[in-house]
């Protein structure tokens, strides 16, 4: 066999894909043999990434000459938000993936702190990894769409935030290295997610600080013996126990926020479990980086202004997931208030609950909008900073009253285990505190 034949070019991955995918039994039970075909056959075929073994070794494959990158999208001139056809059809796999396989085990991920290797395993199957890497280095991605990735993390965070974020986490990282990463970066690290065992990546900015700031980052990388040396801690790190590399925000030797690849396996870097209030199904995780020798080819070369727009996009998506959350609320509180009745009638006739069913739709679509602006400008390579901030305002001010207004509604039933909204309201929380793990 050739060396051109015996690598699968994005059509072979999608045939690949739809073989293994239509005989699947969670096929079946999601009617997704029709929606499948179609978002392959239209080069959007997705795939979710597994764990792997801390000590896995990261080894030029290929020697790449230079980075490949994702194309934009053309745009019309026009400001129209409507999804296209192959948006739609990933929407509606989406939502029925978040309905058929995040819900139901949202519950015992959140008890266990991370999604289990059954629901990785199924997830695999249907994911979104491959649209994160261009269709040079053997994935799906002929165009870069931020707003296809808030309609994304919209859909499956209508299942559960925290599944959302751990599943949505490796992609993440395989568009920053899609987007900034260089040839060689590209090669170790891109290259491989393409395979049958896929690294898993977690993209670790936040740190345990008060009024903490991306842009003023206690984690700095220094220059001894003409090779850098990482030193710091990163908090709540998505899927931390599990990642074979992160990608880690630090102070550069010259001072400026700068990206680092830093492989699990080095020497000085440890891992612990941070369980918080929300996002338990995350896999939350505290890294620390003692002393820890880079890698020759760790740091991103980030142009002027880069690091401002993906600080930018991963805000935007944790606004995109407060959307499929607050969604949630609305969609599960509704039928409760119409059916609970109080007093001989459905308290969905009182005018305190009434109205604040019809405050959570009000905001939720208000923020909605605003998260699809900024995915657009960002889209269309036009700056998204004004809008991302406003999507981000509008979510510190009003995701986490919608979570709260869900436990009200419910009353006493709103404060027990037996119903997700408390998990929501806890998951709301952490949308204007967490930075990095997710973009669009």
């Amino acid at each position: 066999m050739s060396e051109r034949s015996s690598k699968l070019d994005p059509i072979g991955l999608g045939v690949r894909a739809l073989t293994r995918f239509a005989g699947h039994p969670l096929t079946a039970r999601l009617g997704l043999h029709r929606p499948a075909s179609a978002v392959i056959k239209s080069g959007a075929r997705v795939g979710f990434t597994a764990a792997a073994g801390a000590g896995r070794q990261f080894k030029a494959l290929s020697q790449l000459t230079r980075p490949s990158r994702g194309e934009r999208p053309t745009g019309s001139g026009l400001f129209d938000l409507t999804p296209s056809d192959e948006q739609q059809m990933i929407v509606e796999t989406m939502e029925q993936v978040a309905a058929e396989l995040l819900r139901p085990n949202a519950e015992q991920a959140e008890a266990d702190g991370a999604p289990s290797a059954e629901l990785i395993a199924q997830a695999n199957e249907l994911g979104v990894l491959q649209m994160a890497i261009p269709e040079g280095l053997g994935g799906a991605m002929a165009e870069r769409s931020p707003v296809t990735g808030a309609l994304i993390a919209e859909s499956l965070a209508h299942g559960d935030m925290g599944l959302a974020v751990s599943l949505l986490a490796t992609p993440s990282v395989a568009l920053l290295l899609a987007d900034h990463g260089n040839a060689a970066q590209q090669d170790a690290f891109l290259t491989p997610m393409t395979g049958e065992d896929p690294p898993t990546a977690s993209f670790a900015v936040t740190e345990a600080r008060a009024l903490f700031s991306p842009y003023d980052l206690g984690a700095r990388v220094t220059v001894r013996d003409g090779a850098l040396v990482l030193d710091g801690e990163k908090a709540l790190v998505v899927n931390g126990g599990s990642s074979d590399f992160f990608v880690v925000a630090a102070r550069s030797p010259e001072g400026a926020p700068g990206l680092y690849i830093v492989e699990r396996a080095a020497e000085g870097v440890t891992v612990e479990a941070e369980p918080a209030m929300g996002l338990r199904a995350a896999g939350l995780s505290r890294v620390r980086f003692d002393h820890v020798a880079l890698r020759d080819d760790a740091a991103f070369e980030l142009d002027a202004g880069a690091y401002d727009r993906i600080i930018a996009s991963s805000r935007a998506a944790w606004c995109a997931l407060a959307v499929g959350t607050a969604t949630a609320v609305r969609d599960y509180v509704i039928p409760y208030a119409n059916e609970r009745t109080a007093f001989g009638e459905p308290i969905s006739h009182r005018q305190s609950v009434a109205f604040m069913i019809a405050n959570i739709g009000i905001e939720r679509d208000g923020l909605h909008l605003a998260v699809l602006r900024a995915a657009s400008r960002m889209e269309q390579s036009e700056d998204a900073l004004r809008e991302v901030q406003l999507a981000r305002t509008l979510a510190a001010r009003h995701a986490m009253q919608i979570g709260s207004d869900g436990v009200q509604i419910f009353g006493g039933h709103g404060f027990v285990k037996e119903y997700p909204v408390e998990r929501w309201y806890r998951d709301l929380r952490a949308t204007a505190l967490m930075e990095g793990a997710v973009l669009l």
